[in-house]
């Protein structure tokens, strides 16, 4: 509902659909999108009452970022259903980083320097699945280690780069039954509580079980450290899990770069760091619209071909929806069950199945 009693006439439905038109279709500007809407028989469907430019940058300013953190929860659960876990026997797996987003300098909320503002996209990225999962948002050189708390579930391993160290975190988390696999500077104190066996004829050097910290500050809660050498670097990573090898250790931690690969591709393949808003709600709810699009992809590509999200693939929907508008110009409701290739169609079924 809108401040008075009138409804809403660009609902969060519009919102959803505009905001994934415009990363499907890699518009670079909201002009581009609303231009577009003016034009296009398709993006007219969508909403039936079209989209004013007022009405439009209003409410993703304003509006929807709940909704779209539902939304984003629901289509994560319904693609890792559909999905086979990849390493079932390492139980949950979540990556977490970081993503800096280059802002224009009236964005001072999005502070980074005296020169430059930057926003900062936390992600929790599922590794089992590989699907992006949970997203916070804060100013550039906002930290990343207090995310942990909100985008990690007990029972969950975080798997973690040195920029999230920090023993009385690590001892706050093992607390709260949230486990890590985390990479260690080299300098990293620890006392050697314990040696453990180490694997031959692989890369790992050093496995025991440890007491990080010095003298004054130690951990409360012991850990299990493995060094290992790859691609000619040396690796200290820690964990708080008794029951893995040092070979399982090592794994898990490499499986870290899917997370970097996630964000290389959906910025680049979905242009979603092309900035709608200036406000942080708005970034927020482009940022969200941008996993949203993504899952539909994963989701879509998985129905149709096995695959995963890729840019054939992508190339070859977008080409399809252009040659379904001209050939059919037929708004896109009255689309049968062949024309739901186009991927903003295929979200009304899902976003229905999704309030199921």
């Amino acid at each position: 509902m809108s401040r008075s009693n009138r409804s809403l006439a660009f609902t969060f439905a519009h919102q959803v659909h505009a905001l994934v038109y415009y990363h499907t279709e890699a518009f670079t500007s909201g002009q581009d999108l609303l231009q577009a809407a003016q034009t296009d028989p398709f993006v007219r469907a969508v909403p039936d009452t079209g989209l004013g430019e007022s009405t439009f940058y209003e409410a993703n300013a304003q509006r929807g970022s709940q909704q779209m953190f539902e939304l984003v929860d629901r289509l994560a659960k319904q693609a890792s259903k559909r999905l086979k876990i990849a390493y079932p026997e390492l139980g949950p797996l979540v990556a977490l980083d970081g993503s800096l987003i280059e802002a224009c300098l009236s964005m001072r909320w999005a502070e980074y320097s005296s020169t430059h503002r930057k926003a900062k996209a936390h992600l929790g990225f599922d590794l089992n699945y590989g699907l992006p999962r949970r997203m916070a948002l804060t100013e550039g050189k906002g930290a990343e280690r207090p995310f942990v708390s909100i985008l990690l579930e007990p029972g969950e391993t975080g798997v973690l780069d040195r920029g999230y160290v920090d023993y009385q975190r690590f001892d706050a988390w093992i607390d709260e039954g949230k486990h890590f696999v985390a990479r260690l500077r080299k300098n990293a104190q620890r006392e050697i509580l314990e040696h453990r066996p180490i694997p031959q004829g692989t890369a790992i050097f050093f496995f025991a079980k440890v007491r990080l910290g010095d003298d004054t500050h130690p951990m409360q809660h012991p850990l299990f450290l493995v060094g290992f050498k790859a691609r000619g670097k040396i690796y200290w990573v820690a964990t708080d899990r008794a029951d893995l090898s040092a070979e399982q250790i090592a794994f898990m931690f490499s499986l870290r770069w899917q997370i970097e690969t996630f964000f290389a591709w959906w910025k680049r393949h979905l242009d979603v760091y092309h900035l709608l808003s200036r406000n942080p709600h708005g970034v927020l709810l482009q940022l969200l619209a941008g996993l949203v699009t993504y899952l539909l992809l994963v989701l879509y590509f998985h129905q149709r071909y096995g695959e995963r999200p890729s840019i054939r693939r992508l190339r070859e929907m977008r080409r399809h929806i252009r040659q379904e508008v001209a050939r059919a110009y037929l708004p896109v409701y009255h689309m049968d069950i062949e024309q739901l290739l186009c991927l903003c169609v295929f979200l009304l079924g899902v976003h229905a199945q999704a309030k199921s």
